[in-house]
């Protein structure tokens, strides 16, 4: 079992010896209760190569106060989650799936060991009601590996806000905390300033805050990332050609000497790449979410891996898709693993919403009875699938492929050229092929066949909504417009692919209900409710498809 809790603090450096500020009297604080000082013996744990330390993560044992093992994992500034399992010898399962996306097989071994003198008092307002709990924490600290080192000591200060607390109340403490000779911490965690000061190839010098916060110095990697798949070694094997040195370069929308490249200077290559990084990462990052049943977290993976894939299609350009190609069908195959429980339960609520509107005396039969029974019958094992494709060798092998691309993408001579030449053009090029598409269906007659164009077209529009999508960044205020427009036609559409699924639905219903004795009356209707709406959805499409499809908004991309 695991216990999820949000934490909202800030860290302060003591300059002083570490005394607890008076603080009453600011920001509703009507006074202060000390709790004494506790010992917090804690060792935390990573890879050799610092995977967890490099994206913010702490994984820790600690023993003393508030024991058991830890892991924290950043969702923004001031805040992390905190996923809690009790004491135990060994690292407990649950938290080690929780970071597999990062450790990729690799040994989580003992880092660093922190030892704390930690000095709490609460702070209460008028009626008593915990605000914030204020500490000051003496602190030695000795690295482990990959040699044991000499401690190093220092004092800090935290302010940590109550369950439920207002972040504005950090804000309004800050002024007091900094007039009592405090300063915020140039660290993120006691690992990262740790790992900073321990590091026996900087210790003495000055040491930058996003190397203390990932504890960076001189190469530790001992672990070898396991090989990526196929697509991977085409990665390897692809020349980039004349874009050799933007490949080198193009990192995050950096150029070859590391400096931030403005958005109307970049590259294709820099702002292809820089998207499919982003996308890379938030796979990453939600597989915590996903293996702790966050909501919406599947969906928003899933969505990430058709943004993906989608601009390795479009920005075939850019980027030689005898490498993206491969890592494409994964993303799909990774895709419909995740959907096959989202699309269930998106029908079923869809089908719940529609019943819900007959009256009671249209419902006729044990109507969502037979409903509940037919979605039960079809989410049988839905979440342990989820669970073994994240646990799996295939789903490892995707995210090393991804890594080995965005390493060393297979650039195209295109990529080098500047974003305005090439981005804008491929954009429109999808838009193209949904206008197509949309004109076919619109001159096709009503029936199987106009579903099934107007499905395409569906997806059309969401490739060319991505397509703008990656635009954004350079192009701007015009992108984010088109991605819009392509957004309305997608949403249009879908509502009428949903209504052709949830039709298919209601004739399963009524036929089981039939069988079963029952009246099939209510499924007949919501199934003609369907049909009307499906309709009403094509009837408005040619005047929403004038509207999207002006040239002025074509224009505006600048191709």
């Amino acid at each position: 079992m695991v216990d999820v809790t949000r934490e909202i603090e800030r860290k302060y450096e003591a300059t002083d010896g570490g005394g607890l500020p008076d603080l009453a009297g600011v920001a509703g604080v009507a006074g202060a209760t000390d709790q004494g000082v506790v010992t917090l013996d804690a060792t935390y744990y990573d890879t050799p190569g610092r995977r967890l330390a490099a994206d913010g993560i702490t994984l820790r044992r600690r023993t003393g106060g508030d024991e058991g093992w830890h892991l924290k994992l950043p969702v923004g500034p001031d805040a992390r989650d905190e996923i809690r399992a009790p004491l135990s010898d060994a690292l407990p399962a649950g938290l080690a799936g929780l970071v597999r996306s990062r450790t990729r097989g690799a040994e989580l071994s003992p880092l660093v060991h922190l030892l704390s003198e930690r000095t709490v008092r609460r702070l209460v307002d008028a009626d008593g009601a915990l605000l914030a709990v204020l500490s000051a924490d003496r602190v030695t600290a000795r690295r482990l590996a990959p040699e044991p080192g000499e401690p190093v000591r220092w004092t800090e200060v935290e302010v940590e806000l109550a369950p439920g607390g207002d972040p504005a109340l950090l804000d309004a403490l800050e002024p007091r905390l900094t007039d009592a000779g405090l300063r915020r911490s140039a660290t993120p965690s006691k690992l990262a300033r740790a790992l900073a000061e321990t590091d026996p190839d900087r210790r003495g010098e000055g040491v930058t805050g996003s190397e203390q916060a990932t504890g960076a110095g001189k190469p530790t990697e001992t672990e070898k990332p396991a090989k990526p798949a196929k697509a991977g070694k085409a990665a390897k094997a692809a020349k980039p050609g004349k874009s050799a040195k933007a490949g080198k370069a193009a990192k995050a929308g950096r150029d070859k000497q590391g400096k931030r490249v403005k958005p109307k200077k970049a590259t294709a290559g820099d702002i292809v790449l820089d998207y499919a990084r982003r996308q890379a990462a938030e796979i990453v990052a939600l597989d915590p979410a996903v293996r702790l049943e966050t909501p919406d977290s599947v969906h928003r993976m899933r969505v990430a891996t058709r943004r993906l894939r989608s601009a390795f299609r479009s920005y075939r350009e850019v980027l030689d898709r005898a490498v993206t190609d491969p890592v494409g069908d994964e993303l799909k195959w990774l895709a419909a693993e995740l959907g096959v429980d989202r699309d269930h339960e998106v029908l079923t609520a869809r089908l719940g919403e529609r019943l819900g509107e007959v009256p009671v005396e249209l419902r006729l039969g044990p109507v969502a009875a037979r409903l509940r029974i037919w979605s039960q019958a079809r989410r049988g094992g839905s979440r342990d699938r989820v669970l073994g494709v994240l646990d799996g060798d295939r789903y490892l092998a995707l995210l090393n492929a991804l890594d080995a691309l965005v390493a060393g993408p297979p650039l195209r001579p295109a990529a080098a050229r500047p974003w305005a030449e090439v981005i804008p053009r491929a954009v429109l090029r999808d838009y193209d092929r949904l206008s197509g598409r949309v004109e076919a269906a619109l001159a096709a007659p009503a029936g199987p066949d106009r579903d099934a164009l107007l499905h395409e077209a569906r997806k059309d529009a969401k490739r060319a909504r991505y397509a703008a999508e990656v635009a954004r960044p350079a192009a701007g205020e015009p992108a984010k417009a088109f991605a819009g427009l392509m957004a309305r036609v997608q949403d249009l559409l879908g509502d009428h692919q949903d209504s052709v699924v949830a039709r298919k639905a209601l004739r399963e219903l009524a036929v089981q209900a039939h069988g079963a004795g029952e009246s099939a009356f209510t499924f007949g209707l919501l199934l003609g409710r369907e049909e009307a709406r499906a309709a009403d959805r094509e009837r408005e499409l040619p005047g929403l498809w004038a509207e999207v499809s002006r040239e002025e908004h074509r224009a505006a991309l600048g191709a």
